[in-house]
């Protein structure tokens, strides 16, 4: 891969801070109420989802260019979850695409399915984690 940008981020822990290199983002990181935690900070799933599903917009208006469709009126939502798996822990992502009327049917979803093909975050995950797509 050629690679056309590159972020970086410093964390040290669940329970501390995460920061990026050009100090864009600034923030405390604390455990959910149903990990244990207080709940007075973001999470790691919280970042992966609101990242995920802003790349697979962003992966959506780039595919319905290409098919000719307008996607302006479309609504991400990535539901990240963490649970015990057979190794310890892992994650799962249902995403959510809310679709205007003039997208519903199989127009819809031929489009959700070549994002999910085209979109970074989707390639990343790809037989690494159940990635559940409804088209709502």
């Amino acid at each position: 891969m050629d690679a056309l940008y590159t972020a970086a981020a410093t964390a040290n822990g669940r329970e501390g801070r995460a920061v990026s290199s050009d100090g864009q983002l600034d923030l405390a990181l604390a455990l959910p109420p149903a990990l244990g935690g207080d709940g007075a900070g973001t999470n790691p799933e919280q970042l992966f989802a609101a990242g995920y599903a802003a790349c697979f917009a962003s992966a959506m208006a780039n595919v319905g260019r290409q098919m000719g469709l307008d996607t302006k009126d479309v609504s991400v939502t990535a539901e990240v979850s963490i649970g015990k798996d057979a190794t310890g822990f892992g994650l799962a992502v249902v995403m959510r695409v809310e679709l205007p009327d003039a997208l519903t049917g199989e127009t819809g979803q031929r489009l959700v399915e070549a994002t999910h093909e085209f979109c970074p975050y989707s390639k990343a995950t790809r037989g690494n984690i159940d990635v559940e797509l409804v088209v709502e």
